[in-house]
């Protein structure tokens, strides 16, 4: 039941910690929120608080992917937030145990030379903080405030996702009643106008990639965009905490407060909506499907699409805007069929963050992809970023021809043959050697299954139901090398 109908107003019969009910599991509290619209505008504005976080927001700005691949980054923390309320405790502690393994990964100095730390224990319990807040400040805008006791259930619940991942919850107060004095503590002492804040608010909008159900409609996408970005942009500065807005100096547009409770009330009138109506899992997975998947809903996304390219069609008819120019003499268009140009590939795979740079970072996101697909176990994963790790040091060796520690698109176009180094086969043969689980040297029709279908959601030709490893690192050198377009790889690492 959604907590729309149910969590609100204070009605009876809601559960309390201290009932003994489980905190996880199809019973939260805070699973109702899953397939919620609201919670759809509410996560902009707890990332934004989140990002406007010194620690966090240098974190994200040096290495995180969600400008570049939103849609990706989307699917993947919806993906994490499933695991980390399952029902099952072994999968929310392998997840908790991944979450921190990458968590560990990162850490540096902000532009101003203040350390960060992801793994330090007050800024995570912010990240938690955030998301808490927002979703009760969801449910007073849209009409539907919280009674104490859902409240407070749903607080213990943010506690105990905490102490999954830290041991405790020690750095959130334990009473509700002491919640909000450190939250506004923290709002009008700590937050800042940080960059990657600005990056959400005023960038990302605006320049958001086309998901794939829309790669063939660009005029289409440019049209909505343009429409729906700055509103969206809008809706979040009015959502947040006033003295943020205030000390950050967030213009805020007239009318903004107005439009910013429409979006709300309009959200929550999903209330009335059948259970089982909305899902945001499969929403998410269905827009992001690219062409040529095996999914069972591809068949579905193609039938969209086509209606989408017609849309688009129909909208280059009666507007200026242009699908673009089309592909240049001798560019390859098709699977398989050559080289892909230089300037696209960096900038659709090699270039995670999309900083317009190839450094340490977006290797770690290819890793941290990879592995998060595969669902790794420690050692895999670590041999996985090893070999990540050494490659970034073979290209930085051969590209790098400046010296400032980072890959031009220039410096990667002249040297584009160099890319496919003993290091890049070593990541081949890692991943290779995680998906032969029986340590056979081939990948059977159950291993190939689970990896191009889960993983990649692709179906390939095999000869004789098995896939050797010398195919597979061919495969994946043709991939990362731009030799050849159209590989299993490219829905992987190229999708935004």
């Amino acid at each position: 039941m959604r907590t729309g109908r149910t969590g609100t107003g204070g009605a009876s019969g809601t559960a309390r910690p201290e009932d003994g009910q489980p905190l996880f599991g199809a019973d939260a509290q805070f699973r109702a929120f899953f397939d919620d619209p609201r919670w759809a505008l509410a996560i902009i504005r707890a990332t934004v608080l989140e990002a406007a976080h010194p620690q966090i927001g240098a974190a994200l700005a040096d290495n995180s992917t969600f400008v570049a691949r939103p849609w990706r980054r989307l699917r993947n923390t919806f993906l994490s937030m499933r695991r980390m309320f399952s029902d099952d405790p072994a999968v929310r502690e392998r997840e908790a145990a991944r979450l921190n393994r990458l968590h560990a990964r990162m850490s540096g100095s902000d532009s101003r030379g203040r350390a960060y730390d992801a793994m330090d224990r007050a800024t995570r319990a912010w990240v938690v903080a955030t998301l808490f807040e927002s979703a009760v400040t969801m449910c007073r805008l849209s009409g539907q405030p919280l009674g104490q006791d859902t409240m407070e259930r749903i607080y213990a619940e943010y506690r105990a996702f905490l102490a999954a991942l830290d041991g405790d919850a020690g750095e959130l107060p334990e009473d509700l009643h002491d919640f909000w004095p450190y939250f506004d503590g923290v709002v009008e002492n700590e937050l800042e106008n940080t960059e990657a804040a600005r990056v959400i608010l005023f960038r990302l909008f605006d320049h958001l990639p086309a998901p794939a159900l829309f790669d063939g409609a660009p005029a289409l996408w440019a049209a909505g965009r343009a429409v729906v970005g700055p509103l969206l942009g809008a809706i979040t500065v009015a959502s947040l905490p006033e003295p943020f807005r205030r000390r950050a100096g967030l213009p805020e547009t007239p009318g903004a407060q107005s439009l910013m409770r429409g979006a709300y009330l309009a959200a929550g009138l999903a209330r009335f909506l059948p259970d089982g109506w909305l899902d945001a899992e499969s929403v998410i997975e269905l827009v992001s499907l690219p062409p040529g998947s095996d999914d069972p809903r591809a068949r579905t996304a193609a039938a969209l699409r086509d209606r989408v390219k017609r849309a688009s069609a129909l909208l280059r008819l009666v507007t200026p805007l242009s699908d673009g120019p089309g592909p240049a003499p001798g560019t390859a268009t098709g699977p398989g069929e050559g080289r892909r140009p230089a300037e696209e590939f960096f900038r659709q795979v090699l270039d995670q963050t999309g900083d317009g740079h190839l450094d340490w970072p977006d290797l770690a996101a290819m890793a941290r992809e990879l592995s998060t697909r595969l669902d790794l176990d420690e050692p895999e994963e670590n041999r996985l970023y090893d070999a990540f790790a050494a490659w970034w040091r073979e290209l930085q060796a051969d590209l790098d021809t400046d010296g400032d520690g980072r890959v031009s698109l220039a410096e990667y176009a002249a040297a584009v043959p160099s890319l496919a180094g003993p290091a890049l086969i070593r990541v081949a043969e890692v991943l290779f050697d995680a998906t032969d689980k029986d340590g056979n040297g081939t990948i059977d029709a159950d291993e190939y299954r689970a990896l191009f279908r889960t993983a990649f959601h692709r179906d390939l030709a095999a000869t004789g139901g098995s896939y050797g490893r010398s195919a597979f690192v061919s495969d994946f050198l043709s991939f990362m090398s731009a030799r050849r377009t159209g590989t299993p790889y490219d829905p992987l690492l190229a999708e935004a």
